[in-house]
């Protein structure tokens, strides 16, 4: 039977700490999720905060290629009817086509938190399977803390998936909830429920012992057929299953085919995406898709890898989309431009003097501090400037001004000076603080000779620390996100200043928007 892979990064994973995802950082990270190939993406819960309920409004007509978009709420309260709870209704309005239920199957917490009976709690379950199936939804019961509730009563625990199975769950996920279950018992107890309901099982298990993908794995030996977790193991406390090593783990191990192999290979690139999306630093040493997976340093490793390539790799690791990389030699990374420059649609030929100069420009910016993961429009303006395409304007300087006086509110001015054909134009502008004002008044500057410009909005805004041993003298990253009524766009700056930096990444978000109009005008003029 098909392995479902269930994603929960953008509910389950932002209950990591330190994750705080924007309406347009869960839309970015969804486009990443369907494309990589998951079978379905759990959004959040509707209802419970603003941020999900607009993502949801958002995904309204939306089409996902590869997924099901899942919204993820409780079982009704006690004593209340599921059409009169306003949670059900929330997970109903969301319009997703799938709706997972949480409920509890662990005696001691129906008792101690939900403060109802254990037949209440039965009725709860099922009653609210059965009337979100009754509204046309699939429904998905998550037992949460299923294998403690079985510890302390297994005939309980098994009639809450009961319960859920009567009502017309499609699947039942046996949630590790606290993650100290260990493998074996996993194994053991999703057996037994395979065996007494056949193949509607899930497996969803948190990493507190370490042995989350280990405990997945066990259960789909066990007959297990969806699996949950997260981009990069997110998720509260020590996280959750991590994906990024299970999805290449089940296809090229155990010989479950899950995506295809050019889904397989965006997994690297979307390990990193994501959590440049998130703000965090991307996996480092992570399975598979960490920068230092496939790293060898000197000696005999080094050695041996220069004569075949298998000797200190498990799998070749262009199949999950990551590289091979020698700590002590020079990296020509040539074809890592090539490669990401045709996923953006960027065809370079064999044009191998200009893949050279793009490859020497990224290192030289990379060793400044900046990345281009997550910054596609600087990367693909790289490109164009490596090119000898001409800029459509020049910076020559700006000013930007805070003040604070006693009694009365902040104020931000700037002015900025940039040449546009030959004209300098100056401009400038209030804001809410100096970024808001240098972009206000780039703007002004640019709006008569690009109207394209104006059309525009900056939907994200992000500064990473690179070295906090620096204190307020440390160099940051900035990633903007900008966009129009089609698209949106990440570019990126580095400085010691932080309005140095933020200035870079504005400039390079104009300067993308009117590269993408010349071309639609070039394209429209030769169609």
């Amino acid at each position: 039977m098909t392995l479902e892979i269930y994603d929960t990064t953008l509910r389950d994973g932002a209950q990591g700490v330190g994750i705080n995802f924007s309406v347009s950082d869960k839309l970015r990270i969804a486009d990443h999720l369907d494309r990589v190939g998951v079978s379905v993406i759990e959004g959040g819960w509707p209802g419970a905060n603003q941020t999900d309920t607009e993502f949801f409004d958002a995904m309204r007509g939306v089409r996902l290629r590869n997924a099901t978009l899942a919204a993820f709420g409780a079982t009704r309260r006690p004593e209340v009817r599921p059409q009169d709870d306003l949670q059900l209704r929330a997970l109903h309005d969301s319009a997703a086509p799938m709706v997972t239920l949480v409920g509890k199957t662990w005696d001691r917490q129906v008792h101690d938190v939900l403060r109802t009976s254990l037949e209440e709690n039965l009725r709860m379950i099922e009653e609210s399977v059965a009337w979100l199936l009754e509204m046309g939804r699939d429904v998905c019961f998550d037992a949460e803390h299923f294998f403690d509730g079985h510890a302390s009563d297994p005939d309980y625990a098994i009639r809450c998936l009961e319960s859920a199975i009567r009502g017309g769950a499609r699947r039942v996920a046996l949630c590790d909830t606290n993650g100290g279950t260990l493998p074996d018992t996993v194994e053991a107890l999703t057996a037994r429920v395979t065996a007494a309901f056949g193949p509607v099982v899930g497996i969803h298990c948190h990493d507190d012992t370490g042995c989350a993908v280990a405990n997945t794995l066990a259960a789909v030996r066990a007959g297990a057929v969806q699996v949950q977790g997260c981009i990069n193991g997110y998720g509260e406390r020590t996280g959750n299953a991590n994906l990024c090593t299970l999805i290449p783990t089940l296809q090229l191990k155990l010989g479950r085919r899950i995506v295809d192999d050019e889904q397989l290979r965006h997994l690297t690139s979307t390990a990193r995406d994501v959590a440049e999306i998130a703000n965090l630093q991307p996996p480092a040493a992570a399975p598979y898709v960490g920068g230092t997976a496939f790293t060898h340093k000197g000696g005999q490793h080094v050695d041996a890898m220069r004569k075949v390539a298998y000797a200190y790799q498990h799998i070749d690791p262009a199949l999950v989309g990551n590289r091979p990389r020698t700590v002590v030699s020079a990296q020509s990374g040539g074809a890592n431009i090539l490669e990401r420059a045709d996923e953006l649609g960027i065809d370079l030929g064999n044009d191998r003097a200009l893949a050279r100069r793009v490859t020497a420009r990224v290192k030289e910016l990379e060793h400044q501090g900046y990345a281009f993961e997550g910054a596609d429009g600087s990367f693909e303006l790289l490109i164009e400037r490596a090119r000898g395409r001409e800029p459509a304007f020049e910076l020559i300087d700006y000013i930007a001004l805070t003040q604070q006086r006693r009694d009365q509110p902040p104020s931000c001015e700037a002015t900025v000076k940039v040449r546009i054909g030959g004209e300098v134009v100056h401009a400038a502008a209030e804001g809410n603080g100096p970024v808001n004002a240098i972009d206000a008044a780039l703007r002004k500057a640019f709006s008569p000779a690009f109207p394209e410009t104006s059309a525009t909005q900056l939907y994200d805004y992000k500064v990473r620390v690179l070295d906090g041993h620096d204190g307020t003298a440390a160099v940051v990253r900035v990633l903007i996100e900008s966009g129009d009524h089609q698209s949106r766009w990440s570019t990126v700056g580095c400085s010691a200043n932080i309005i140095e930096a933020s200035w870079t990444a504005l400039a390079d978000g104009f300067e993308y928007c009117i590269l993408r109009a010349r071309r639609s005008r070039d394209q429209a003029a030769s169609a």
